[in-house]
């Protein structure tokens, strides 16, 4: 680089920053060098992808301004990434120009290539914002609809088909279920259908994405980029929240959180539990989270499933015109496939490799043996502290307030611990949590319930026998 190019390029840099302001200067430009001046085009690097797609999706007009400023004959901009463009090939793939040579503006002033994901596919555009991959399968259209997501999947739409400036409604929805059951499908399919439109910017990331994002936004010194950039975000939609670990990292996504929220931008989440169960995030997490929209979906039952298996045959008859699958089999395969929809999309998968591979038609006979092992025992009913909480109290005649009260009458104190001691034996709770969940008490509080409880369960016939009764009652 001569004197002469090092010279006008910190003139350029020095209009940027009269323009943008000291922060955001310091945000997106900072690091950005110049590599060459050739001709009618200047060669630009940043260090990420990350911040080349920002600053081409947000900057482009600007920086080019200022180039033009000084030198007047300059109609392009080539923007690398360094370690694409110095490890390979020069500026083949790594090259994204900010040209002027477009159609005019109304103003008469040529326009810049601002981004190219103004006519990219939904997904390009989708990762030129950093987000998860997308399954082009996980669409409204294929998902299949039933009493057990009926809520959920009208929400979902609901949030899809909003508009920039709406009001939103329900903020943030919150949709939790076991493995399976369609969370992430109904997360990508708003995830297409807002970013088919061009009015909103909708990202899709999972939970270990964002933690991704932000220790590598820490590590490369872009961490107010990284914030500036998902603050940005119309709907930001995060997948299996239950995974988001680390004290910094959690403290980000509630920042983020609460700032899209007051900003009025829609937040999306999925969980394999409910807010008040993941133990894991902080009070403040938990308390805005439960304070939206919060919907489970349940089981899938008989006929949903038979629905699914019959979405997924379509599904497969369109590239494979001769399968078929004859009623009784899939009334089979609904009836002894319980577990979740993942499942019922492995046995048609399984019977369309035997039928394709075998040359043979799908029977019930081979049927039975193809899907032998996802037969699975039905799941035991999953258990919740309220739901103990509300049986004890109805067995002993109090109300649950009293049980998460600091009331220690005789009438109080034994269903309180009966209730402490079921917590501990019929769900996954750690001491701390189910001490959180009865009033803010001490996890030594608990041990000390389910000790006393234990030593007279085994001495005392009457009081263990109401045990196995509420037992029963809450496994029905």
């Amino acid at each position: 680089m001569t004197n002469i190019e090092q010279d006008r390029w910190s003139r350029v840099k020095g209009r940027l920053r009269s323009s943008v302001g000291e922060d955001v200067y310091t945000s997106w430009f900072a690091r950005m060098d110049l590599e060459g001046v050739q001709d009618e085009s200047v060669r630009l690097s940043v260090p990420t992808r990350f911040l080349k797609s920002w600053i081409q999706a947000h900057y482009a007009e600007r920086v080019l301004t200022c180039w033009q400023a000084e030198m007047p004959e300059v109609h392009r901009i080539d923007l690398t990434v360094r370690t694409a463009m110095r490890c390979a090939a020069p500026a083949k793939e790594a090259a994204a120009p900010l040209d002027s040579r477009r159609p005019e503006r109304t103003d008469g002033r040529p326009a810049p290539e601002l981004r190219a994901t103004a006519i990219a596919p939904v997904s390009a555009s989708h990762d030129a914002l950093g987000g998860s991959p997308l399954d082009p399968r996980l669409t409204f259209g294929s998902f299949v609809i039933g009493r057990s997501n009926t809520l959920a999947h009208a929400a979902a739409r609901q949030v899809a088909e909003g508009r920039r400036g709406d009001s939103v409604m329900f903020n943030p929805l919150y949709i939790h279920a076991g493995v399976g059951l369609g969370k992430t499908h109904l997360l990508q399919a708003v995830t297409w259908a807002g970013n088919s439109g061009s009015e909103r910017k909708v990202l899709y990331l999972t939970a270990e994405k964002f933690m991704y994002g932000f220790v590598a936004a820490l590590k490369t010194q872009t961490a107010l980029a990284f914030k500036e950039a998902l603050r940005g975000i119309d709907v930001l939609v995060i997948d299996d929240l239950q995974f988001l670990q680390g004290k910094s990292t959690q403290a980000e996504f509630c920042h983020t959180l609460n700032a899209l929220i007051d900003a009025g931008r829609q937040v999306v989440i999925a969980a394999d539990r409910p807010p008040s169960d993941l133990e894991s995030l902080d009070d403040r997490v938990r308390s805005r989270l439960a304070g939206g929209l919060v919907v489970e979906m349940g089981s899938l039952g008989e006929e949903l499933r038979l629905g699914i298996l019959k979405s997924r045959v379509a599904a497969a008859r369109a590239h494979h015109a001769t399968f078929d699958v004859p009623a009784p089999v899939l009334d089979y395969l609904a009836r002894t496939i319980t577990h979740n929809g993942r499942d019922l999309e492995g046995a048609i998968n399984r019977l369309l490799a035997h039928s394709k591979l075998n040359a043979q038609p799908v029977t019930l006979e081979m049927a039975e043996r193809e899907v032998r092992d996802l037969i699975r025992p039905q799941e035991p009913k999953r258990i919740k502290i309220e739901d103990i909480q509300r049986v004890v109290a109805r067995q002993y005649n109090v109300s649950r307030s009293d049980l998460l009260s600091s009331r220690r009458t005789a009438n109080v104190v034994r269903p309180r611990q009966v209730a402490m001691y079921l917590a501990k034996t019929l769900t996954l709770r750690s001491l701390p949590e189910i001490g959180r969940r009865f009033g803010g008490r001490d996890h030594t509080t608990v041990l000390h319930a389910v000790r006393k409880i234990e030593a007279l369960v085994s001495k005392d016939v009457s009081l263990s026998e109401e045990v196995e009764s509420l037992k029963r009652q809450l496994q029905e």
